[in-house]
């Protein structure tokens, strides 16, 4: 099972919300996942990225792959693989 992390959008239309979630790569975008580590806020001046950093750091440990954007998130978060 290919496991990834990356977001999964909620919020309103046009006001969107995302979660830094860890789930199989076959999985639809706001489908079932496995755990959520995060959540990202875009619409803030500056965003707000709040992270669970032990959790997101087990996950890369057991190989879990970021997306692009949330591989940027981990970074500014202070999260390196």
């Amino acid at each position: 099972m290919a496991v990834k992390m990356r977001l999964r959008r909620m919020g309103q239309k046009k006001a969107p919300f995302y979660r830094i979630i860890v789930a199989d790569s076959r999985s639809p975008r706001d489908g079932k996942f496995i755990a959520e580590i995060g959540t990202y806020d875009p619409t803030r001046n500056p965003s707000a990225i709040h992270v669970n950093e032990e959790e997101a750091k087990k996950w890369l440990a057991n190989g879990a792959q970021p997306t692009e954007a949330v591989s940027k998130i981990l970074k500014v978060a202070g999260i390196e693989k």
